[in-house]
């Protein structure tokens, strides 16, 4: 079976909306962080927001090498003017989730086509999978041993 690259393309500008949202989500927390946790938190969250952009370019250097058109739109971003630190890694966690969802779509519909887009999406799968893990861990009362659920 032939790779369908229309589709491929169409879910790598996907991925890359998503994670241009990323960058502006994890810029805007940033922002939004106060009190005496506040530099360790900004840091993570800066940090987010920089290798967002980087899964955004990888993404667009793959389209751009199917000869494809990247997108200059921009996933989705809601302001729930929510800005405490459990609202805000909550609300991280979901688009860590929503993100990861598009790389197994890519994964899915490269098995076997392409080792190249399936390994990107795995690496990536990966990444996403222990932000969450990342999240979930933050999200936990000190001490707590089970994982946080919503």
């Amino acid at each position: 079976m032939k790779l369908d690259n229309k589709k491929v393309i169409k879910l790598l500008n996907r991925i890359m909306e998503y994670e241009l949202a990323g960058v502006v989500r994890y810029t805007h927390y940033a922002l939004m962080v106060y009190g005496y946790n506040r530099i360790p938190i900004t840091v993570w969250l800066k940090a987010q927001a920089q290798e967002s952009l980087i899964h955004a370019e990888r993404a667009g250097e793959l389209i751009t090498l199917m000869g494809g058109h990247p997108s200059l739109s921009i996933g989705p971003l809601l302001e729930t003017h929510k800005h405490d630190i459990d609202d805000i890694l909550r609300e991280s966690l979901e688009h860590e989730e929503n993100t990861r969802k598009v790389y197994y779509e890519l994964l899915d519909v490269a098995q076997g086509k392409s080792i190249l887009l399936e390994e990107y999406a795995r690496e990536l799968i990966a990444q996403e999978e222990m932000h969450e893990d990342e999240v979930n861990k933050m999200l936990r009362k000190p001490g707590e041993i089970g994982v946080y659920t919503p």
